[in-house]
Parts: C-alpha cells; structure tokens; sequence
C-alpha cells in the first residue's frame, strides 16, 4: 500500500468509554505521527461480533482508502487468529479472525489476499493475551498506514479459510415479505434484511403511504406481535410516536416509531422474524 499524503485509518471496537480505545489511538500516532484517525464506533454491544461488522459494512465504503482496524474480539487469547485482509478497492483490514471483515471486505470489492498478522517486529515488544486491540492490531495498522507492505505483515493464508459472516436475507414470496431484525440503531429503529424493491417483488409496487401489516414473530412465549405502518420517505410524513416502514440512507428496510424507541417499545430482537404483507 503507498503511503497518503497523511495516513489514514479508522477504529471500530466494543471498548466503550473506557481508555483502552485511547491506548489504542496512542499507540497508533506513537508509529504514525501524523494519522488522521477517525473513530467509527465504540459503542458496538459487547461481544457483539455482528453488530460490529454490520457497522463497518455500511460505512467503510464513505472513508477514504486507508487501514481499518475493527476490534470485537470475545476469542481474544485463543486460537482464533490476528488477520489482515487487502481488499479490491486499496484498503487493508485489521482484526480477529471470527466474521468482523467479512462483510466490509465485501463492500470494498472483495478480499484479494489474506495474512496473519505475526510479524514481531510490528507489534508491541511485550504481547498481552487479552489486549490484541493494543499490543497487535494498532501497531500492524499504523505500520501498514506509513507505507509499511501489506506482505510484511506475516504468512498469506488461504482466502476460503477465513471466517465468514453473511447477514441474513428476506424471501419474498406472493403476497408477503419474510424479513428479519439484522441491527437495532441506537434511536430503537430496526434494520431488517432486504430492501424497498424486495418489498415491491414481494407485494408489487410501494408507494409513500401505502399501508402494511407488520407481525413480529412470538418471543419468549409472548404471542406474535402484528400491527399496521404506513410506507413513508420521512420520518416527517408520520406524526409523533408513529410507526413507519421506510427505506433508510442505505437502501435497506427500515422499522421505526418516530421520535420513539420501537425496539423497546415492541421488545423486538435481533434475527426476529417479521412478516410483511399488504394492509
């Protein structure tokens, strides 16, 4: 990878407000001085590898070409390995080997190659077991980020061999949508799998307006939840509290209450099934 002409590189992990993200950035600018570091997230749910990589899939494709380090790492200190993966577009990705790249690889035209990170030289000179974050991954990107190649980074490893994560996909059938919660956003709204025109193959055209039944799948031994929601363009076009369904800045299927919190209010979680069909 060439040097930019200011290195640039983006951090996603579950760290929270806590100083590991800081050590981390530190760590960072101690190699490259002059990175631009710009902070996805670090607010990712605990442990919560999809919602870490459903994070870095929809935005990575809007930061510039650069050195992406994504740190959920529940196996931290096990097996599961440290990777690098080049992707088509130019960008190095940075992290655990468990699904978190998978996806963003993906969106940035696929992955061409793949490493484990194990140059010594390249990591911090003493090596926790439980902070990879630091001692590994921040020192492999801000070396990749000054013009450091992506080959001296450890031992290519066999593309089909490393983990794969796909978030699931709607099946349209005549007359309905089945669909599924994929993240929930932290205003309450729901991203489901799929978009307007799988709605539109499933139950025709999908004008602002139009009127559906929505039903969430039982829970927890509670029934199954149905109500109806209009098909908006804006949140604007509901009044207060409302539910919609909508197409959010990604092309996706979106489920929400405006100015409300409808995960809450529904009690709705991830992978459940939600049904959707003409009102």
């Amino acid at each position: 990878m060439q040097p930019a002409v200011r290195p640039f590189i983006s951090f996603l992990t579950d760290f929270g407000p806590d100083a590991a993200a800081a050590i981390c950035r530190g760590v960072m600018l101690g190699i490259a001085r002059d990175a631009q570091i710009v902070d996805i997230s670090h607010s990712i749910r605990k442990y919560a590898i999809r919602d870490g990589a459903y994070l870095l899939w929809i935005t990575l494709s809007w930061l510039p070409v650069g050195v992406h380090v994504a740190v959920v790492d529940p196996g931290v200190g096990t097996a599961r390995r440290p990777i690098g993966i080049q992707t088509a577009r130019g960008d190095v990705l940075i992290g655990p080997d468990n699904g978190l790249l998978w996806p963003a690889a993906k969106v940035l035209g696929g992955a061409l190659e793949a490493r484990v990170l194990e140059n010594r030289a390249w990591m911090l000179p003493k090596v926790s077991t439980t902070f990879h974050g630091r001692d590994i991954f921040s020192p492999m990107a801000a070396n990749l980020a000054i013009g450091g190649s992506f080959k001296d980074v450890g031992p290519q490893v066999d593309l089909g061999s490393i983990t794969a994560l796909d978030f699931p996909e709607p099946v349209a059938s005549e007359g309905q949508l089945d669909t599924s919660v994929v993240y929930i956003a932290s205003f309450g709204n729901l991203h489901l799998a799929g978009g307007a025109g799988d709605l539109a193959r499933a139950l025709g055209p999908v004008e602002p307006g139009t009127r559906f039944t929505v039903e969430l799948e039982s829970l927890d031994g509670r029934p199954a939840h149905v109500e109806e929601a209009p098909f908006v363009r804006t949140f604007g076009e509901t009044s207060v509290g409302t539910a919609m369904l909508y197409e959010d800045s990604f092309a996706r299927l979106g489920y929400a209450d405006n100015q409300g919190d409808a995960a809450r209010r529904l009690g709705a979680r991830l992978d459940q099934r939600i049904r959707i069909r003409r009102a």
